[in-house]
């Protein structure tokens, strides 16, 4: 009897570690925040909070800059997912031939995913200047002035879109390349008989096998697009006036600027219902699928 119940508890003897250190640094820290998000701290932080209910959500509702974050957020989801579902694919097509030294080209498209984004970010704004490279081109072409890249309401968002979706290229392509290579070549060569050939083979072949990993990639970018926060902190840090301020960085302000950590964790609550509610809902698309 002692034997049978030592084994049934040596896997979670193994388990223990990881266990320990997530209740740590994420288990007990989610649930601190739920709590703080029913409570106020007053004007004392040292003073244990006490309960408000659902105050802090009822000055959410109220607030114009919240809800101004939150379509900025859906704008960025708008504005991003589809590219880095679309265009990762072309990349993993391209580089998915057999030519000579494509291995090349496969790390260079990589080569931005394991740039630090603090790199990336100090890189961009400097291409962003005034007087940066992409205004300079912009010049060239006979314009008589440069774009307001990070400094216009109408461009900042969509400048620090472009960062994210540069940033993530070639980690989804890796997604794809490795679908593309699960595929068998006897496919293609059986649609070229019946006349599927060139890039026509793609749209009867090659996207009907992978919508998984379409489904996959739409999915991840998503989530990550709902949860961005590197990019705006580094370029725009949510201006100018709020154009580019995501709910994240919102949650960030109130957090640690204002210190408004009751207000914060309301925030953070919400858009974790939200992320829930995402991915419940693409788990059910998936299935019906």
């Amino acid at each position: 009897m002692i034997n049978i119940v030592g084994q049934k508890l040596k896997p979670f003897l193994f388990l223990a570690p990881a266990l320990i250190i997530l209740t740590l640094i994420v288990f007990y820290p989610a649930i601190q925040a739920f709590s703080l998000s029913f409570s106020s701290y007053g004007y004392d932080l040292t003073q244990p909070p006490q309960w408000v209910g659902l105050e802090n959500f009822q000055l959410l509702i109220q607030d114009e800059l919240f809800k101004k974050t939150l379509l900025n957020s859906l704008l960025y989801m708008v504005g991003v997912v589809p590219a880095l579902v679309i265009l990762p694919l072309f990349l993993a097509i391209a580089v998915n031939q057999k030519l000579k030294g494509i291995n090349w080209f496969r790390a260079a498209y990589y080569t931005p995913v394991v740039i630090s984004m603090v790199v990336a970010g100090i890189a961009w704004r400097a291409l962003y200047w005034s007087n940066g490279i992409l205004n300079q081109i912009w010049l060239g072409l006979g314009f008589s002035s440069g774009l307001p890249w990070l400094t216009s309401p109408d461009w900042a968002i969509w400048s620090v879109m472009v960062v994210t979706i540069w940033k993530g290229l070639g980690y989804y392509m890796v997604i794809y390349l490795a679908g593309l290579q699960s595929i068998s070549p006897e496919l293609y060569e059986a649609g070229a008989i019946d006349g599927s050939d060139g890039w026509q083979k793609h749209f009867d072949i090659t996207i009907p096998l992978m919508k998984p990993y379409i489904f996959l990639v739409a999915v991840i970018s998503a989530l990550s697009a709902t949860k961005v926060f590197e990019e705006v902190f580094l370029l725009t840090q949510g201006g100018p006036r709020n154009s580019s301020k995501t709910i994240v960085y919102y949650i960030y302000e109130k957090a640690f600027q204002d210190l408004d950590i009751n207000y914060a964790s309301a925030m953070g609550l919400v858009l974790f219902v939200a992320i829930l509610l995402l991915s419940i809902a693409n788990l059910i698309l998936s299935r019906y699928r």
